[in-house]
């Protein structure tokens, strides 16, 4: 599998020891910034690893900050973005396998390492169960377009 992976100044040190972890398992990850210490704002890295997602270069993104609040709202602005904060491998399983998100979204002052790792393992794990859950994807669908649900 194929990740789009970024982080801010925050999520630094845990993009690089999941960019390790990922390859150690045979997956690839683009590393799409940050590269270095200084403060960056998060919005244009949440763009960035979701056009990757959008336009196929990536199966999945995953974006990394402080908390991972800004940046999952940042990513769910972007039309086709699922984008799942998850601090707990039952949020992940439950945003891959309920809601299909194809982006991940992690707070590396709220999780360390080894759960981070988990929660990545939940998700790999997980496949989109489809039936009943696919008629609300479709109705987030409809929210994105700005239709009514009514």
């Amino acid at each position: 599998m194929r990740f789009a992976i970024a982080a801010d100044h925050n999520g630094l040190a845990l993009k690089q020891h999941l960019i390790t972890w990922l390859g150690e398992r045979g997956h690839e990850a683009e590393d799409r910034g940050a590269h270095g210490p200084d403060t960056v704002d998060y919005p244009p890295l949440c763009a960035d690893v979701c056009s990757r997602v959008l336009a196929g270069a990536a199966g999945f993104g995953i974006v990394v900050g402080g908390s991972g609040s800004g940046e999952q709202m940042a990513c769910n602005k972007i039309r086709g973005i699922r984008a799942a904060l998850c601090d707990s491998v039952f949020l992940a399983r439950i945003a891959r396998g309920h809601n299909d998100a194809n982006v991940l979204v992690l707070g590396a002052k709220v999780i360390d390492e080894l759960v981070a790792e988990q929660i990545l393992a939940g998700w790999l794990e997980t496949a989109f169960k489809g039936g009943r859950h696919q008629h609300r994807l479709d109705q987030i669908a409809a929210l994105e377009r700005g239709e009514s649900l009514s």
